[in-house]
């Protein structure tokens, strides 16, 4: 497979590669049968229509570009394994000819693997503490549960203790109206903490019909920046108050709830309570650990496409937590009044933090020869496999080079943490 190396600053290399017809006919076959198996062509059944009548109805451009994704992946690593390259992060790929029938020529652009010093390990020390559970968030739990299941009774007097207040809400900021800050019917629970800390102090005392106005502070870390840590003003009218009648804590809402009785409940939840704290404890020194050694180890000057790689990461992320929150990316960039290259901006710094600790962890394998077997790799896989088994495309990728190596350098990376935990972590006593 023809292509052409050159090599460019910050550890980075520009492959040119042209793939041919036939090399790239196999990829064809496969694009054309995915498209088909999503193509409704009358006469024909789904996942069963033939390629000349596929190229008739959707084009040969459409079934080309179908396949294009795995040409790219599959040329690329040959190439990168011909050259004997130790690249890092996914290649910036750019597509200079594509035609059917013709060679595809495409530009990638790939960081080269940076060379890390590790610090001095002995002298970082982490500790690590895991929150204790005690019978104040065994009650608490308990009691959410028992919200879940209340009985709501519409009530004349003030809003207090476990009530629920439907109110009208409008929000300003300096005397704006802001996006997305009027509510009609919007719910507020007193039991439950509002996320602007006061909000359900101000409310609690008020009835039916009563009107009020007040001011609070957004939490800094609100996910809205322009909110974030800013006083805005609320206006409010309740429309009616609930009281919550809570079903009582007995040996029957237990065996609702799969246990045999309230006791039971009770041990099932102290457990799951301190799974979780012991979890987060873990989250939190593996993120400590790594940021410790990234301060004390030395790099090489780290691919600005690696850099960019991470940043495209962090934004999927970010978009993802705003979907589960029911928010659009493009209404948080303009709740924020950035755009999407400005944001990028501002991933910059934490990018090249997560860069570093990737490499961190390559570099410790590499000198504590950490190393991932094929019996790993390939169990691994297979529970993979039984997880996606109705997913025909998951499993399919399953196959691909490239992808096995992305799961096995993430066992590599539990290997090093686990092997970091016994070198750098101290329990709290």
């Amino acid at each position: 497979m023809p292509h052409i190396l050159k090599k460019l600053d910050n550890s980075e290399i520009e492959l040119t590669i042209t793939v041919t017809p036939e090399n790239y006919e196999k990829h064809l076959q496969k694009g054309a049968q995915k498209l088909s198996e999503r193509t409704t062509i009358k006469g024909f059944r789904k996942g069963k229509i033939p390629l000349a009548i596929l190229k008739k109805e959707v084009g040969e451009m459409s079934i080309l570009q179908e396949a294009l994704e795995d040409i790219i992946k599959e040329t690329f690593y040959n190439a990168v394994i011909e050259e004997k390259l130790e690249t890092i992060g996914m290649p910036k790929i750019d597509v200079e000819k594509l035609a059917p029938g013709n060679d595809i020529v495409y530009k990638a652009l790939v960081g080269l693997m940076p060379k890390v010093k590790i610090g001095d390990l002995s002298k970082i020390k982490i500790t690590k503490e895991v929150k204790k559970i005690d019978d104040t968030q065994i009650a608490e739990t308990l009691d959410a549960i028992r919200g879940i299941n209340a009985t709501e009774v519409l009530k004349n007097g003030p809003a207090i203790g476990t009530n629920k207040l439907v109110i009208d809400m409008d929000m300003t900021l300096d005397n704006v109206p802001i996006e997305g800050g009027q509510a009609k019917d919007y719910q507020v629970y007193l039991s439950e903490d509002h996320y602007v800390p006061g909000f359900n102090k101000e409310v609690t005392g008020l009835k039916k019909d009563d009107e009020k106005e007040f001011t609070l502070n957004f939490p800094a870390e609100h996910y809205q920046k322009m909110l974030a840590g800013k006083t805005v003003k609320f206006k409010i009218k309740v429309k009616d108050v609930f009281e919550r009648q809570l079903p009582e804590l007995n040996d029957e809402m237990a065996k609702k709830l799969g246990q045999e009785s309230v006791e039971k409940l009770k041990e099932a939840l102290k457990k799951n309570l301190e799974d979780e704290a012991k979890h987060k404890a873990d989250q939190k020194t593996e993120i400590e650990m790594l940021e410790k050694i990234v301060e004390a180890s030395d790099f090489d000057p780290i691919p600005t496409v690696i850099i960019d790689s991470e940043r495209q990461k962090m934004f999927y992320e970010l978009k993802s937590n705003l979907e589960k929150h029911g928010v659009e990316i493009s209404q948080y960039l303009s709740d924020i009044k950035k755009t999407e290259k400005e944001l990028y901006e501002e991933f910059k710094t934490q990018a090249e933090k997560r860069a570093k600790a990737s490499l961190v962890s390559r570099q410790i394998a590499i000198e504590q020869n950490l190393k991932v077997n094929e019996d790993e790799l390939n169990t691994e896989i297979e529970n993979m496999k039984e997880v996606y088994k109705n997913e025909a495309e998951t499993l399919e990728r399953l196959k691909d080079a490239g992808v096995r190596d992305s799961i096995a350098t993430a066992i590599q990376n539990r290997k090093v943490i686990s092997w970091l935990k016994e070198k750098l972590l101290e329990e709290k006593k």
